[in-house]
């Protein structure tokens, strides 16, 4: 997107090269039907700075937003659909859990934000990706009680983020261990689970 190139009419923003993977990868497992570009912004306070000029980019169809809830989703929202406001979109006072959609008209293009995980919950990327990993998985029950045997003075994150770290313990035991986009690429982490079926959904009518 820069240079002489031209701007796509239907964009998604994420906050990294994790979100942007992942979403690549599930794109292309599941065949999504529509396409649309992906616009990795390097953090989720450059996502929401780049709400009201990627919404009023000329030609634009549709926008979508993909951005972690953390730890307080309604904060998280509102950040966002302050921003939407701006931008002249009118937000609905609280996310869908479905995936938030706001039609378009008047000039606007179709809006969509999706708050990771779910849209109901606090968390980020890693807990979307974890209802991912088959439930008969031998290694994960292990990957937790590795985690779980780190004694508390040695480790080196926060117990906001022992998902996190169980995650990532998995993932190293993967054949070629690599980032999520990886695994989802190898077929090693599942996309046919409900939540995983909704943001597919959630892809299809935003930029369908």
């Amino acid at each position: 997107m820069t240079g002489s190139a031209k701007a796509p009419d239907k964009l998604l923003l994420v906050e990294g090269r994790d979100d942007e993977s992942v979403i690549l990868h599930i794109r292309r497992r599941s065949e999504v039907s529509v396409s649309f570009a992906i616009l990795d912004k390097g953090g989720v306070n450059n996502v929401i700075a780049a709400i009201f000029s990627e919404i009023n980019a000329p030609q634009r169809k549709s926008v979508g937003i993909v951005v972690d809830a953390n730890d307080d989703i309604m904060l998280r929202w509102r950040s966002v659909s302050d921003r939407l406001r701006t931008a002249g979109v009118a937000p609905p006072d609280r996310p869908d859990v479905s995936g938030t959609i706001i039609p378009g008209g008047h000039g606007k293009p179709r809006v969509g934000v999706w708050l990771m995980p779910d849209n109901r919950s606090p968390g980020e990327l890693e807990d979307f990706v974890l209802r991912m990993v088959p439930e008969s998985d031998p290694v994960w029950p292990l990957s937790k009680r590795y985690i779980a045997g780190i004694p508390e003075n040695t480790r080196k994150f926060s117990s906001g983020k022992i998902l996190k770290a169980e995650l990532h313990a998995w993932l190293a035991t993967r054949e070629n261990p690599g980032p999520m986009g990886s695994a989802v690429a190898k077929r090693d982490l599942q996309i046919d689970g409900d939540l995983c079926r909704t943001f597919i959904d959630w892809l299809e009518r935003l930029f369908g």
